[in-house]
């Protein structure tokens, strides 16, 4: 078996593309971070750990990250199966 170099790909967890996905998705709708949390109702740095990485959604809550998800008009099945992709903005 023939071994394929990876030199130029990049590997990132699953977590990485979700919180990208957050920061990418408030920016499109034009929101704050301080909206998002207040839409979601959630404390701000609550949020700011989703979106900065120091804190994974996943293992958030289900309110919460049902409350965060839908703050962003995003559907919560297809962001839990990983539907929504950071680089592909047809999804929002």
């Amino acid at each position: 078996m023939e071994f394929e170099s990876l030199e130029g790909y990049e590997l990132i967890k699953a977590d990485d593309d979700r919180r990208n996905v957050l920061k990418e998705k408030r920016e499109m709708l034009g929101l704050t971070q301080r909206q998002v949390a207040d839409k979601a109702g959630v404390k701000i740095i609550q949020y700011q750990r989703f979106e900065m990485g120091t804190r994974s959604i996943m293992t958030a809550s289900f309110q919460i990250a049902c409350r965060i998800i839908e703050a962003l008009e995003m559907n919560i099945t297809e962001f839990f199966h990983s539907n929504y992709n950071s680089d592909e903005q047809t999804n929002f």
